[in-house]
């Protein structure tokens, strides 16, 4: 089985943040970091336009669908 590590956790959550545009003081809050380019430069991968457009594509095709 695979182990993921806490670190490897942190950046996913700090990526997730980013695509949900949510402002990078507050990113910075939620992981707990003390300086604000640890947080952009280090734990955030902003994804492009087009990353953007295939995650909701992805979504909408996982979530549940009603009937």
């Amino acid at each position: 089985m695979r182990s993921i590590r806490l670190h490897d956790t942190r950046h996913t959550c700090g990526s997730l943040l980013a695509a949900l545009d949510v402002h990078p003081r507050i990113a910075m809050q939620i992981l707990r970091h003390s300086k604000i380019a640890v947080t952009m430069e280090v734990y955030t991968h902003v994804p492009s336009e087009a990353t953007r457009r295939a995650l909701r594509k992805l979504g909408k095709h996982l979530a549940p669908r009603t009937s």
